[in-house]
């Protein structure tokens, strides 16, 4: 069950890093035209724009390597999880055999 829930929470992450990448690369092809498509505009307007497109982008550059991060922290806990329940069974199979053989 738990395996069930831990793939579609995977899958809602990547479709969400998915969609914010497709977003960022939007934004810097956007970005990357903006002299063609605003050869009217004032040259404040075009700075202006420009910054406001430089920190939209910074900020989703930003929350994607959070979100990476997130991702390896889960994955790092998955493993510590995984490698203390190993270690439970193989105390509590040495346990058993010491008392098992301590009987005989």
């Amino acid at each position: 069950m738990e395996g069930v829930e831990a793939e579609s929470r995977d899958e809602a992450m990547r479709s969400k890093t998915a969609f914010r990448c497709a977003k960022a690369a939007f934004l810097i092809s956007s970005f990357k035209s903006f002299q063609n498509r605003n050869l009217r505009a004032s040259v404040d307007e075009q700075a202006k724009e420009k910054e406001r497109l430089r920190k939209v982008v910074g900020d989703l550059k930003i929350e994607l390597a959070m979100e990476r991060r997130r991702n390896k922290r889960i994955k790092l806990c998955g493993l510590m999880e995984f490698v203390l329940q190993l270690l439970l069974v193989i105390s509590l199979s040495s346990f058993f055999l010491f008392i098992a053989f301590k009987s005989i």
